[in-house]
């Protein structure tokens, strides 16, 4: 009997409700259809089995199947996420909380993380990422920040693909309908179109939330006989079995999957935000956790876990919204705005006192133990009773079988056709799916609320004002999934390039990142040879550019029909200003200025947005990235721009220098002449050659800034001039920045209209 469909009311001489709902769950047979229905292997339901020595309950069942799928445990990744660098001279808090926290001087520290709701997201698109906001504005403020900044990154399917609109309108909808009420401010991010995506979009998630440095909360449970204190709003049924559905593929039961989706309510959340920041200034808070994933089952057992200690739960005593529910509905509900906090007990009166000021429930529900078990009851009864180390800690953990991805062919600029006309293939590298404007997108975010915003979406990176000094923070978002698939190894390099660049660009050091890991089904080797590549391409360029890895996600199990997305391990870096009056931007300024390419001539045209969108092709091996000389160019355009020499910056990624300079005079209004030169100059316009920006320098800072360059083994071209209101590149194009204008801005708007 399913728990959600049992009676709520009952006639003359019946069972009282609180019996038949224990009766029901203490009479559900452990089925083998049971068992496959929680997500649970046959060999994982043995261990299962060999663990407690006993057939689990109902409840116990769903705790199992929650704290052991993908999306909680890791089970298949965790092998190689171990792989990566996490550590450095600024970070205080790395992977394993619920944010990564990093020092930003002066005693303070920023605290950020990046999360998918994916799967929740296709099935209710608004909901779907409304909550996935929620939930990672949560994991920064459990840790004692008050969010500062937000970016999201979206991928859809094909734009002619018949749920694709409904779910940009949708999730778009969500993210600003939840953080515009949540109020912070949405610095960047981007939205990205392909086939892959059609039958599972992404929607990753990054938050950002200043602290004091030693004033950080960690969810690790300490002491014993103390109280388990349930905070925020009340329990219901949604997102029941949510964490367990978005470890799943998709298939034709997806509409079945609806009732598994969160309901999120942004402004309940944002009194939850202000009660738990004003209750970590009492002392009163020993440990906190957001309830997440698998919600209460999720959050008790890793703050006991993690502190070796035992919990005893009473689901009497958690606040309800709806009436008899069931142990097995209570311990898996995904219901937002919630918290589970082990309480200072001198304190509780005050700690109510807050909450109930805020209009939110406070609830002592439970006692930690010196047990290490996790025992759930409910009306008297004993509902679960179960090792919580073994829960928390020893879930399953695969070595899953691989294969090594096939070298991609590269692709040779003399064997790859020309535009017909030059002009006609700009723009329509600036004015289709994956390059225009993004406005129609960002324009329904709040971008400027707290009014510490300093660089809102468009450019290469968000910048914010740190309140009240003159330090900054910079914030992007990046990842080219074609480079990915073509040879996941050099994809995730590029993907940690990039981001370093994107905040190179606008004079911000790179601090760290976290990343965002969306695959497909690891039991596939190809697929977990994806997986495999990327990180060890992450790993190596985190180690050399110095950006550790301090939060993350993994998102696996994005299938439609057997079909995966392209492998998108999204990377979201923050980077640190440290007089942000120092900071430039991507566009051009001043007339009469000179514009420099550094780090040479484009040359490679493999996986690149060029074939793709030009000639319909997706091949090739995508362009090498030598992380030494990325390091080096990051390092002198960073110095370049705080010692004034550099008036703007613009890193040159997917459609080349042309694109990169098209972008730079429509962000400008103002035109440039520029000489082209080479034996493909298709190549030198379109290629995408790593480690390469454009910045324009005023005429009398030129020739220092040149002798430097030469100095630190920088390569340079001055390649012309910014001037007048049309982009003039060589004899082959020449376009006023009008129409420039007009195709960026345009295709958006359009695809959106259109019926």
């Amino acid at each position: 009997m399913n728990p959600a469909k049992q009676p709520e009311t009952f006639g003359p001489g019946a069972l009282r409700p609180n019996f038949l709902s224990v009766m029901i769950q203490n009479s559900v047979k452990i089925t083998p259809e049971l068992i496959e229905a929680h997500g649970l292997k046959e060999d994982e339901y043995a261990r299962i089995l060999e663990l407690i020595g006993r057939e689990p309950t109902f409840t116990e069942l769903g705790i199992f199947s929650a704290m052991w799928n993908e999306h909680c445990s890791y089970k298949s990744s965790k092998k190689w996420l171990k792989t990566l660098p996490t550590t450095g001279p600024r970070v205080i808090q790395g992977p394993g909380e619920n944010a990564g926290v990093v020092d930003i001087d002066d005693g303070q520290a920023v605290v950020f993380k990046m999360e998918s709701h994916n799967h929740p997201s296709y099935i209710e698109p608004y909901q779907g990422a409304a909550t996935g906001v929620g939930g990672i504005l949560r994991d920064v403020f459990t840790m004692g920040a008050r969010p500062v900044a937000a970016m999201n990154a979206l991928r859809f399917g094909e734009p002619d693909h018949p749920r694709t609109r409904h779910l940009v309108s949708g999730v778009v909808s969500g993210v600003g309908g939840y953080g515009n009420s949540f109020g912070v401010p949405t610095v960047g991010g981007e939205v990205e179109f392909h086939k892959s995506y059609n039958g599972n979009c992404l929607v990753n998630a990054f938050a950002a939330g200043l602290a004091d440095s030693d004033k950080i909360f960690l969810s690790e449970a300490k002491g014993i006989g103390l109280p388990v204190v349930y905070l925020g709003a009340k329990t219901g049924r949604d997102g029941v079995g949510g964490a367990t559905m978005a470890s799943a593929e998709f298939d034709d039961s997806i509409e079945e999957k609806r009732p598994t989706v969160q309901v999120g309510d942004p402004f309940t959340e944002k009194c939850l935000m202000e009660a738990c920041l004003e209750l970590m200034k009492t002392g009163a808070v020993i440990a906190i956790q957001d309830m997440g994933a698998a919600g209460l089952t999720c959050s008790a057992v890793e703050m006991g876990a993690k502190g070796n200690l035992g919990i005893d739960l009473d689901l009497d005593k958690v606040p309800a919204r709806e009436e008899n529910m069931t142990a097995y509905e209570m311990m898996l509900s995904e219901s937002q705005e919630r918290m589970l906090m082990v309480l200072e007990p001198s304190k509780e009166k005050e700690a109510e006192a807050i909450f109930t000021k805020w209009g939110l429930d406070f609830a002592i529900c439970g006692v930690t133990t010196d047990t290490l078990r996790f025992v759930v009851k409910q009306h008297g009864e004993v509902m679960a009773d179960l090792p919580i180390k073994e829960l928390g800690d020893e879930a399953p953990e695969y070595d899953r079988p691989w294969t090594q991805w096939a070298e991609p062919a590269e692709i040779v600029a003399s064997n790859v056709e020309e535009p017909e006309d030059y002009k006609e293939a700009l723009l329509k590298l600036i004015g289709g799916a994956n390059g225009s404007s993004r406005r129609w997108v960002y324009e329904q975010y709040d971008t400027l609320i707290q009014g510490n915003s300093a660089a809102t979406p468009g450019g290469d990176a968000g910048v914010i004002r740190v309140d009240g000094t003159d330090k900054g923070l910079a914030f992007s978002v990046d990842v080219n999934p074609r480079y990915c698939y073509a040879n996941p190894y050099e994809g995730g390099k590029q993907a940690v390039a990039e981001t370093y660049r994107n905040l190179s660009a606008v004079g911000s050091l790179p601090l760290a990142i976290t990343d965002n890991l969306n695959f497909g089904n690891p039991e596939k080797p190809e697929i977990m040879g994806q997986f495999v590549g990327c990180l060890k391409g992450i790993g190596e360029a985190c180690e050399v550019l110095e950006t550790p890895i301090v939060s993350g996600n993994v998102s696996l199990y994005n299938e439609t029909f057997g079909e995966g997305i392209l492998p998108t391990p999204a990377i979201g870096g923050v980077g640190l200003l440290k007089d942000i009056n120092q900071r430039v931007g991507s566009a051009f300024v001043t007339a009469g200025e000179f514009i420099i390419v550094l780090g040479g001539k484009g040359t490679h045209l493999g996986s690149s947005q060029y074939l793709q969108e030009i000639l319909g092709r997706e091949e090739g091996a995508p362009p090498p990235v030598d992380l030494e000389v990325e390091r080096l160019t990051g390092t002198f355009v960073r110095e370049a721009i705080v010692e004034g020499r550099l008036t703007a910056a613009h890193d040159i990624s997917s459609g080349g220098l042309a694109v990169a300079l098209a972008e730079m005079a429509i962000k400008g209004q103002l035109g440039a002449e520029v000489k082209i030169t080479g034996d493909h100059l298709h190549a030198v316009l379109f290629g995408e050659d790593q480690s390469r920006y454009v910045v324009t320098v005023a005429e009398e800072k030129l020739a220092a800034f040149l002798e430097d360059a030469i100095d630190a083994g920088i390569s340079t071209e001055e390649i012309g001039k910014t001037t007048g209101d049309t982009l003039v590149l060589g004899d082959k194009i020449s376009v006023s920045v009008e129409e420039l204008n007009s195709a960026f801005e345009g295709w958006f708007p359009h695809f959106m209209r259109a019926s």
